[in-house]
């Protein structure tokens, strides 16, 4: 897995450094580089049930309720990160990767979160890290949640 996921890092920096033309379809051109919020939104509304949604008054994105990434709030955070929740072993092999575009704080490294440098990360990488965070919420919501739920013999509620 780790090899597919610097693969994947890798290839997306080769790209980003050879690329003229305007980033896919997002908006952005190489003169201008600036991923934002929006382009985040615009990427992340492609996945299933993901909706608009704030958290501590900045905005967020949430698939069935649940964070999917947001702005990085907390100080210890670089101005124009964002926040992404991905499962521990994948931020580990990011970080490996690519620890220019990807990093974490002592606030952070205990969650399920990576931090990623706007200003660094290519579009092409940041459509393939929500999809890996998309999977990750996913699987702790709805059918993921009810699973776990029958094996433990709980129900909603019950607790």
């Amino acid at each position: 897995m780790f090899l597919n996921l610097y693969g994947a890092a890798k290839g997306a920096l080769i790209r980003a450094a050879a690329s003229t033309q305007p980033f896919g379809g997002f908006g952005i051109s190489m003169t201008k580089g600036k991923i934002d919020f929006d382009v985040v939104r615009r990427i992340a509304m492609g996945l299933p049930d993901v909706e608009d949604s704030t958290i501590h008054g900045a905005p967020s994105l949430k698939v069935r309720g649940r964070l999917l990434t947001c702005p990085a709030l907390h100080k210890s955070a670089e101005p124009d990160s964002l926040a992404v929740r991905i499962d521990v072993d994948q931020r580990a092999a990011l970080l490996a990767a690519d620890s220019d575009t990807y990093y974490v704080t002592d606030h952070y490294v205990n969650h399920p979160v990576v931090l990623v440098r706007l200003s660094r990360i290519h579009p092409d990488s940041l459509q393939d890290l929500l999809g890996m965070a998309w999977r990750f919420v996913s699987a702790e919501t709805g059918r993921g949640r009810s699973i776990a739920r029958k094996q433990r013999g709980t129900r909603r509620g019950s607790r």
